[in-house]
C-alpha cells in the first residue's frame, strides 16, 4: 500500500438486508451522524459497521455478532421467509476509500438454522478480486476464488466459513502477478480501515462503580476493545498473531491479557478505566490536555480551572451511591446529577482523606480495596488514582460527582483527542499510525447532554475531523445541534 496517499477510510455502508433495513445505502463523511425517531434503525445502522469491523479485525462470526440483542436471529430482516432448507440470513456491505481506489465489500450471512457467512465478494479497480460461495452445507468452508490475472485467471481454494475471507487473503496470495497484488492491497485497504473502529459507549454508572463488577470488556464488549483488538488471535483463538487476520495484530500472545484489564493505560469502550488513562495522556501531552480542559469548561455547570488524576486515598471509596458518588466525601443523599448538573458542589478533599471546609470525615471503604467509582488501580487494596476538578475557589471534586451528561461528555472528548494508542484496540501494525483514520463510533452520542453539551462536543469533533485523523460516526436525538457547523453531515433515517 502507497502509505503516502489517502488513509483508508469507510465511505459507504450498505443495508441490503439488516434488521429494518432493506436496500439502504448510507454515505460516510469525515463526520456523519444518524438522526431519526425511535425504532428508525439508527442503532442497527452502527450495528452492522461493528459487524464488519469486527470481521475484519479477525474475530469469527459467532463472536463478531454476540453481543447483537435476540442473537443472530434479530440481524434478519423481519418477515424473511426461510428457503426450502429452512435458512434465514442477512446480507451487508461497505465501500473503502483508499489508495487502491474505492473497494466493495459485500457479505452474505446466514444465520439460521447455523451461523456462517455463505457469500462474500470483494471487487476493485474495475475486477472481481474475490468470491466466496456454500458449495457443501455438511462442510464448515466455503469454497473461494480470488483474482491472479496470470496464467491461470482465478486461484480456488476453500476457506472457513466463519471468517471474513479478505482478511485472510494476505496470508494466502503470494502477490507475484499484478492481479494477485491488487488483491493484496484492496484487502488490506478494507482491513486496515475496519480494524481502526473504536466503538465508545461510556457508561456513567460503570465510571462510578455503580454498575457492578468492572467490566474488563468495557461496555459488554469482547475483549475490552470495542470493535477491534481480538483480530481473532487472543480472545479466543489462542493467543497467535497474525492467524485470522491478514494484517497481523500488534502484540501478539500477550495481547489477551491486556484485554482483561491489565492495561490501564489503553481506555476501554464503556471508559470505566478514565483516570487511569487521564493520568497517562495529561503527562504525555500538556497541550491536548489543555483542549480537552477547555472542553469540558464549556460543557459543566460552575468553574472548572484543571482536570488531574490524584491519588486516591487508601480506604475511600469511589462513587458507591447510586449516580452520584457521594460516600466520597462523606456525604449522603446528595446525586451526581445534582452535584455538577445544578450547580452543587461537593467539599473540597485534603490531602488526608477528609474533606475540607466541612471537615465531613470520608467513609472507609467497603471491603478491601473497595469498589472505586472512575477509579483504577492494581489488585485488591491498592489505592490507584481518581480524576478530579479544580473549581478553584469552590475546591476540587471528584469528577464521579458531575452528572450523566457531564461524565459522557468528559469521555467522548477525551476519544475524540486521543487515538489508538491511548485507546483499547488494535489497528493495523505495520500502517504507521499517521496513516491511518481512526473511526469513533458512538451510538447515542447526545444521550443525558443537554443541548449545549452535545453542541460542544460536535464541534470537538469538527475540529478534530479537520486533521485528518479521526473520523465519527454517531447517533443523536437531536440533529438541530449540527446545525451550522461545518463539515457534519446529518443522515435522517425513517424520513
Amino acid at each position: 500500500m502507497n502509505s503516502d496517499s489517502e488513509r483508508p477510510a469507510v465511505t459507504e455502508l450498505r443495508l441490503s438486508a439488516f434488521k429494518a433495513h432493506r436496500g439502504v445505502i448510507l454515505p460516510l463523511g469525515p463526520l456523519t451522524l444518524l438522526s431519526g425517531g425511535s425504532g428508525s434503525g439508527k442503532s442497527s445502522a452502527l450495528q452492522a459497521y461493528e459487524i464488519l469491523a469486527r470481521l475484519g479485525s479477525g474475530q469469527s462470526l459467532a463472536r463478531a455478532v454476540r453481543d447483537v440483542a435476540g442473537g443472530p436471529s434479530a440481524c434478519v430482516p423481519a418477515g424473511a421467509r426461510p428457503d426450502d432448507q429452512g435458512r434465514r440470513g442477512f446480507r451487508i456491505g461497505c465501500t473503502v476509500s483508499g489508495p487502491v481506489g474505492p473497494v466493495s465489500l459485500d457479505l452474505a450471512v446466514q444465520a439460521e438454522p447455523e451461523l456462517r457467512i455463505v457469500g462474500e465478494r470483494l471487487t476493485g479497480g474495475g475486477e472481481t478480486l474475490l468470491t466466496t460461495a456454500l458449495t457443501d452445507p455438511d462442510r464448515p468452508a466455503v469454497q473461494a476464488a480470488w483474482h491472479t490475472a496470470g496464467a491461470t485467471p482465478v486461484t480456488r481454494a476453500p476457506l472457513p466459513d466463519d471468517r471474513l475471507g479478505t482478511s485472510m487473503l494476505p496470508l494466502r496470495v503470494a502477490g507475484k502477478t499484478a492481479g494477485q497484488r491488487l488483491v493484496l492491497a484492496a484487502a488490506e485497504q478494507v482491513v486496515v480501515a475496519l480494524r481502526s473502529a473504536f466503538v465508545c459507549d461510556p457508561r456513567p454508572e460503570v465510571m462510578r462503580g455503580t454498575g457492578g463488577a468492572r467490566a474488563a470488556g468495557g461496555a459488554g464488549l469482547p475483549g475490552a476493545t470495542g470493535v477491534t483488538g481480538a483480530t481473532g488471535i487472543a480472545g479466543g483463538a489462542g493467543g497467535s498473531a497474525g492467524r485470522g487476520s491478514g494484517v497481523r495484530g500488534g502484540r501478539g500472545k500477550g495481547a489477551g491479557k491486556a484485554r482483561e484489564g491489565h492495561d490501564e493505560g489503553r481506555l476501554r469502550s464503556s471508559c470505566d478505566n478514565l483516570p487511569a488513562v487521564l493520568a497517562r495522556t495529561s503527562q504525555e501531552c500538556a497541550r491536548r490536555h489543555a483542549v480537552l480542559v477547555a472542553a469540558v469548561r464549556e460543557a459543566c455547570v460552575g468553574p472548572v480551572d484543571g482536570l488531574r488524576a490524584v491519588p486516591r486515598q487508601a480506604g475511600v471509596t469511589g462513587a458507591g451511591a447510586a449516580g452520584a458518588g457521594a460516600r466520597e466525601c462523606g456525604v449522603t443523599g446528595v446525586a451526581g446529577s445534582g452535584a455538577a448538573g445544578a450547580g452543587v458542589t461537593a467539599p473540597r478533599m485534603t490531602a488526608s482523606g477528609a474533606t475540607g471546609a466541612g471537615a465531613v470525615a470520608a467513609v472507609p471503604a467497603a471491603g478491601r480495596g473497595g469498589t472505586a467509582g472512575a477509579q483504577s488501580g492494581g489488585g485488591p487494596g491498592e489505592a490507584g488514582v481518581q480524576v478530579v476538578l479544580d473549581r478553584g475557589a469552590l475546591g476540587e471534586m471528584p469528577v464521579e460527582q458531575l452528572g450523566d451528561g457531564e461524565l459522557r461528555f468528559l469521555a467522548l472528548a477525551l476519544v475524540l483527542l486521543t487515538g489508538p494508542g491511548v485507546l483499547a484496540m488494535d489497528p493495523a501494525g505495520e500502517i504507521p499510525s499517521a496513516h491511518q483514520q481512526m473511526t469513533v463510533m458512538a451510538d447515542g452520542m447526545d444521550r443525558c447532554m443537554d443541548r449545549r453539551q452535545a453542541r460542544e462536543l460536535v464541534s470537538l469533533a469538527v475540529r478534530m475531523a479537520e486533521r485528518g485523523h479521526v473520523r465519527l460516526l454517531g447517533t443523536v436525538r437531536d440533529p438541530s445541534v449540527a446545525e451550522g457547523l461545518p463539515g457534519v453531515q446529518v443522515l435522517h433515517l425513517g424520513a
